[in-house]
């Protein structure tokens, strides 16, 4: 659906985007047929000689030519496109200013969008005014909003000038994060921060032992009591030694090359998902963003490789603006054409902990999850195909259970693999990465190589 409300405040701004002016005004249907009504009169009364007939054909012709306007008759327009992130979900918001002609009483308006039934309004404007549109869409990344026709209306309907249309441009809307309660740790931490406990003695982390004061050990860590019970006379000092606290090296890789709704049918490319439907590429952006968000949280280190596009790769980093790259990023990501065949997978810090947000439609990501396992990463593979809706087509629902077939395998030699897989379009994506994170917890990471004993 498609809302069109006033938003009072007039916006005199200049900038408009408007198709060229010239256009005049014009009779409306009813002014019009008077118009045509009076000249018939005047040819009737010219033939049959009534001069009564004539009177009121004149009468008719002088009312609409003396009601004629003069001048430009033209709407200008410019949309200014706002999403808003803490708007309502699935709700996007664009601001319509108007600028009327003279003499005009209020413009006649109509928005549509493909996939929606447009909404059509008649406000009343003098001089300018600024219109609040609603647009609503389940989608994420680069996309069009409205489209705008619009018509001024003057003499209470009776003249009518040019339709002239505001073409909406594209607006890039950004994927929200879903709140994880708890995520996987890779096989290693690195760094001195962060938040995750580690095997390596430093600071901030739970207790390791209680140990002889030695050199380097600062005497703030002395332990008084342990001190009193081992050596009452002070001959030999305790201090209370502690584990680091670590942060994780997370690598988000998106699987771009395919963006699949939940109709079958238009997994060929011939017809375009409905707008009201979440692609696997939404699913994705939803996924990926959930999952960044998260881990940035816990100040780990976060970055992005596309399976697509080679030139999409963002290196690790942390903080807010980290996200806010990777959220942008995220919401640029569709297929484009036909990706390059790679000869290797993508390079990623070592002891990483890689998530694999994909279809699993071909082997690629399945030779890649197994790949990067090998070479001592934590992977977690997380499908994003949406569910599929069954159709009655026999033909289509053939080609599904085939396809879904050969997924089902390539799914099946990922969890063979010890690849843990998360389906995100199921509701319980949070439960299943709790699970793992839990099976990932029981043997605590270690930060680094194993080291003597100090």
């Amino acid at each position: 659906m498609t809302g069109v409300t006033d938003q009072p405040t007039p916006d005199p701004r200049t900038g408009s985007r408007t198709t060229s002016p010239g256009g005049g005004w014009g009779a409306s249907g009813g002014p019009a047929w008077t118009g045509r009504a009076g000249v018939v009169l005047l040819v009737v009364a010219a033939l049959v000689g009534r001069p009564d007939l004539a009177l009121v054909g004149a009468l008719a012709v002088l009312v609409v030519v003396g009601g004629r306007r003069g001048g430009p008759a033209d709407v200008t327009a410019r949309v200014d496109q706002v999403v808003e992130p803490d708007g309502p979900p699935g709700s996007l918001r664009a601001d319509l200013h108007l600028g009327v002609p003279s003499g005009a009483d209020a413009v006649r308006v109509r928005v549509d969008r493909p996939g929606y039934r447009a909404g059509e309004a008649l406000v009343a404007v003098a001089g300018s005014r600024t219109l609040e549109v609603r647009v609503a869409s389940v989608r994420t990344g680069r996309q069009r909003l409205f489209r705008a026709q619009l018509q001024a209306v003057a003499g209470a309907g009776q003249h009518t000038g040019p339709v002239r249309e505001a073409p909406a441009g594209e607006a890039v809307v950004l994927p929200r994060g879903r709140g994880l309660a708890e995520l996987p740790l890779p096989p290693r931490l690195r760094g001195s921060t962060g938040q995750h406990r580690s095997r390596r003695p430093g600071d901030g982390g739970d207790l390791r032992d209680v140990h002889p004061l030695g050199p380097g050990d600062p005497p703030r860590r002395v332990d008084w009591r342990v001190t009193a019970r081992r050596a009452p006379a002070l001959e030999q000092l305790y201090v209370r030694r502690t584990l680091a606290l670590a942060e994780a090296t997370v690598t988000l890789v998106v699987d771009s090359r395919d963006d699949l709704g939940p109709d079958p049918a238009t997994w060929g490319g011939t017809q375009p998902a409905r707008p009201d439907d979440s692609t696997s590429a939404d699913l994705a952006r939803q996924a990926a963003a959930s999952v960044a968000e998260g881990h940035l949280s816990l100040g780990d280190r976060v970055g992005m490789e596309d399976l697509g596009v080679r030139r999409r790769t963002l290196r690790v980093g942390t903080g807010r603006r980290q996200l806010d790259r990777l959220v942008q990023q995220l919401a640029l990501i569709r297929p484009q054409g036909r990706p390059p065949d790679r000869v290797r997978a993508p390079q990623v810090t070592a002891g990483s902990l890689v998530y694999l947000f994909s279809t699993f439609f071909d082997d690629e990501p399945v030779h890649l999850a197994r790949t990067w396992q090998r070479t001592g990463h934590r992977v977690v593979a997380v499908d994003v195909l949406p569910q599929p809706r069954r159709t009655t087509d026999p033909r289509v629902e053939l080609a599904l259970r085939m396809v879904l077939i050969d997924r089902t395998d390539r799914l099946a030699a990922v969890r063979a693999a010890g690849i843990d897989v998360v389906r995100w379009a199921d509701g319980a994506a949070a439960t299943h990465l709790l699970e793992v994170a839990r099976r990932s917890r029981r043997a605590p990471a270690h930060a680094g190589p194993r080291r003597g004993r100090g």
